[in-house]
């Protein structure tokens, strides 16, 4: 692993005093004579020399008429004292909140490039705690327990040891710097279900070709589209929320990464944004048990299932027995056979192990 490069940073500060007295020594007076030229009492001037009296516009004026040198040098002495207290607290704190790390996957953030790669030992811990801080835009774990985490209840797992909640919310906070970075119209629905419908017509195409046009169909809706790796202990395929009233989020994970899985899962999240309210965040796995699924969740895999092949085709499922007859029916409803072969192995029409080829296995340059 990388090493990150420390800069030196003394656990200690020299407040404005020090030069005080320094100056007191070489012209061999008392605080006392001091405190008479510059006006103030010796119990303010003692309060000086020690930082616990702060130099104001006032004494630094006094302090150049007094002791010589500037205005200006007096209040930089007395700001940056202060800064370096202010940083030897913070590094305190950061301290004692590197637990927080263990909660984290701190090697995917590592890999992926957000933050720089280091061992995770106790002088590097800190540094990556404050990091992670700034990466969640948060000012502590306390406020990101309460942001974050506090999301919990609204994308509550199927199985419990899938709800991971620092891989979850490093995968949400990964879509929402992406989307952060896009400034999008008003959401429009009538709009979005054009777009969804034109979007269709796009499965036949490669990954290069597709995803910048489905991407600009979604943003001109008002529905921020981006792809973000996997994280692991994550477990996601795909997230619908509303980042604001105004403008929406589909968040995909390629998990999975065949072209039936992404297909399915963008059209299941476009659901969510037509169907359903803007309060819920919608965060979907592509294996969840179908006895667990909320009515919600139900819905939204009705409808991807039926938009990708209507119903008035499916009586004719049960009849493709061969690679022709798949890539015929697929053809004919316009869209990649790939997709009707998952709908097959998923409604067990044929096992899981056929036609398998006819899948697309899909990489895209802007996540890779």
């Amino acid at each position: 692993m990388i090493e990150t490069t420390r800069t030196f940073t003394p656990d200690w500060v020299s407040p404005p005093g020090d030069t005080i007295a320094d100056i007191l020594e070489e012209r061999d007076w008392t605080q006392v004579q001091l405190a008479d030229r510059l006006g103030y009492t010796t119990k303010h001037i003692s309060l000086l020399i020690n930082g616990k009296a702060p130099i104001n516009e006032e004494t630094a004026l006094k302090l150049e008429r007094v002791l010589g040198s500037t205005t200006a040098f007096w209040l930089n002495r007395e700001a940056q004292y202060r800064a370096g207290l202010a940083r030897i607290e913070e590094e305190n704190r950061l301290k004692g909140w590197t637990s927080w790390l263990d909660q984290l996957p701190v090697k995917d953030l590592m890999n992926q490039g957000v933050i720089p790669k280091c061992r995770l030992i106790a002088k590097n811990k800190p540094d990556l705690v404050k990091k992670l801080l700034q990466f969640f835009g948060v000012a502590s774990p306390e406020d990101w327990q309460n942001y974050y985490a506090g999301m919990e209840v609204a994308f509550r797992r199927t199985r419990e040891e899938q709800s991971d909640v620092g891989a979850i919310s490093t995968w949400l906070r990964l879509g929402e710097i992406k989307a952060e970075q896009l400034d999008s119209p008003k959401y429009s629905k009538p709009k979005f279900e054009k777009a969804v419908r034109q979007i269709r017509t796009l499965t036949m195409l490669p990954p290069e070709e597709f995803e910048p046009q489905m991407q600009k169909l979604c943003w001109e809706a008002g529905v921020v589209l981006v792809l973000v790796p996997s994280i692991k202990k994550a477990h996601v395929s795909g997230v619908a929320r509303w980042l604001n009233p105004h403008k929406a989020l589909i968040q995909l994970s390629l998990y999975g990464k065949t072209n039936n899985r992404f297909w399915f899962n963008f059209f299941h999240e476009a659901a969510h944004i037509l169907l359903h309210d803007k309060e819920n965040i919608f965060l979907d796995e592509w294996n969840s048990g179908e006895s667990l699924k909320s009515e919600q969740e139900r819905q939204a895999d009705q409808w991807s299932r039926e938009f990708l092949i209507p119903p008035e085709y499916e009586g004719e499922l049960v009849k493709l027995k061969s690679e022709t007859d798949v890539i015929d029916f697929a053809e004919r409803i316009s869209i990649h056979p790939g997709i009707v072969v998952g709908r097959l192995q998923h409604d067990y029409l044929i096992d899981w192990s056929w036609m398998n080829n006819l899948k697309v296995s899909l990489h895209f340059q802007s996540i890779e």
